[in-house]
């Protein structure tokens, strides 16, 4: 049986630097895939697609609720010639009544253990509608080394470097945040890995420089200091969201190879300021997350907040639009008050004004959106900025007598058998 695993391309934010990380869900979903079984995949980020070809079966792995139009798009065209198309994703998650109409079968959930009944049922072209797994998370020490085999690296290198690898060490979150979906896929539930199944993969990695992808570090100290200190004979640099303002996991984050962090940061306060602190005395970078548009903000209150980024010297910063996605805690509540605007789900992009804001009109937070991006990157620029951080941690592995070369391998390092 030929698959082919599709990851659909989606309006890209034109206020960010231009490059391509290599995807996740589609290497954790290949991990899950019988040898016997052709995969071979396509990221139409990068590469456009051939829909005239003819596999026995089209998956979808779809991340993003912009992307699931193109999504749509793509399975109407295989199945128009009779191709049958499973999709899966946090996307298809989010919008399963909608995906399950533009597909044969869509898988909700986590696909560890799961995947072998929709495959079976494929085989005896016998596939159920919707197989949901979203109440049967699998075990997390299920959870296998992701399949990198199928990426091509020579499409995810930005000016000849190539780009980090993703990994995560857990799944889950005891937070819920307003715009967050997390709770609604997973429950409340942080899940950590193993750590040394987190250390095999890792290894299991030809780049010297990573991004652990999880939703938040900061969820059990304990836990931090054992990864952390796990990760420290790698000698791989790494990016994350928050880490435990702690002196202890922060100085322990670091000698892990700790390079940068994004930081949500929703107002100028002592305690954001105490914290990026703590980061930049212990080394780490600071890239900050800022949502535009909460119910608490008015337009000097965006003002201030982006002075404050200024004033801050962060290393980045990432501005977006508050956007009520489907199955967060904030789309229950503007919803209730008749504030969406629509559900093109193509501009709901984090880059566009999607509802009605309480203190402004949704122009003037549009407006104030393009104006953060270019009061806080000013005369410098994006690639300034980044290049800027990518000398400090050259500088580091240099000091440390680690080299990484254009491709991404540690100088030295031996794949393991």
């Amino acid at each position: 049986m030929w698959m082919k695993l599709i990851y659909p391309k989606w309006p890209k934010l034109p206020e960010q630097t231009e490059f391509h990380l290599p995807p996740h869900g589609p290497i954790n979903f290949a991990a899950n895939v019988p040898p016997d079984v052709e995969l071979t995949f396509h990221d139409e980020n990068r590469v456009e697609l051939d829909l005239e070809d003819r596999p026995d079966v089209v998956a979808l792995s779809v991340m993003l609720t912009c992307a699931t139009p193109r999504a749509k798009e793509i399975a109407a065209a295989y199945r128009a010639r009779g191709i049958p198309v499973i999709a899966g994703g946090i996307a298809v998650a989010i919008h399963k009544e909608e995906m399950a109409a533009a597909c044969d079968a869509v898988f909700l959930g986590e696909v560890e253990g799961h995947f072998d009944e929709m495959l079976d049922d494929l085989r005896r072209k016998q596939l159920k509608k919707t197989y949901d797994r979203m109440s049967q998370l699998p075990d997390i020490a299920a959870v296998k080394t992701a399949r990198r085999d199928i990426l091509d690296y020579d499409l995810y290198t930005y000016r000849g470097v190539r780009m980090v690898d993703l990994v995560h060490a857990s799944r889950g979150c005891r937070f819920n945040c307003p715009p967050c979906s997390v709770a609604y896929l997973g429950g409340r539930c942080f899940r950590p890995r193993p750590v040394e199944a987190v250390v095999r993969e890792v290894e299991s990695i030809d780049n010297g420089r990573l991004f652990f992808v999880d939703n938040s570090l900061a969820q059990s100290k304990e836990w931090e200091l054992e990864l952390f200190r796990a990760l420290k004979p790698l000698k791989r640099k790494w990016i994350s969201h928050p880490i435990e303002a702690d002196d202890e996991v922060l100085q322990a984050a670091y000698e892990a190879g700790a390079w940068y962090v994004y930081q949500a940061i929703t107002q100028p306060s002592d305690g954001i300021r105490k914290r990026i602190q703590m980061y930049r005395d212990h080394g780490i970078g600071i890239e900050g997350t800022i949502i535009l548009g909460a119910d608490d903000q008015t337009k000097d209150d965006v003002i201030r907040l982006v002075e404050f980024c200024l004033e801050m010297d962060l290393d980045m910063a990432e501005f977006t639009v508050m956007t009520p996605f489907l199955h967060t805690p904030y789309r229950a509540q503007v919803e209730s008050e008749g504030r969406v605007l629509h559900n093109n789900w193509s501009d709901y992009t984090t880059g566009k004004v999607v509802f009605q804001p309480r203190h402004m009109t949704p122009t003037e937070l549009q407006d104030l959106y393009y104006w953060a991006w270019d009061r806080f990157y000013g005369a410098d620029g994006r690639q300034t900025k980044m290049a800027r951080l990518f000398r400090k941690v050259v500088l580091r592995e240099r000091a440390e007598g680690v080299q990484v070369l254009a491709d991404g391998t540690l100088r030295g390092w031996v794949k393991p058998n």
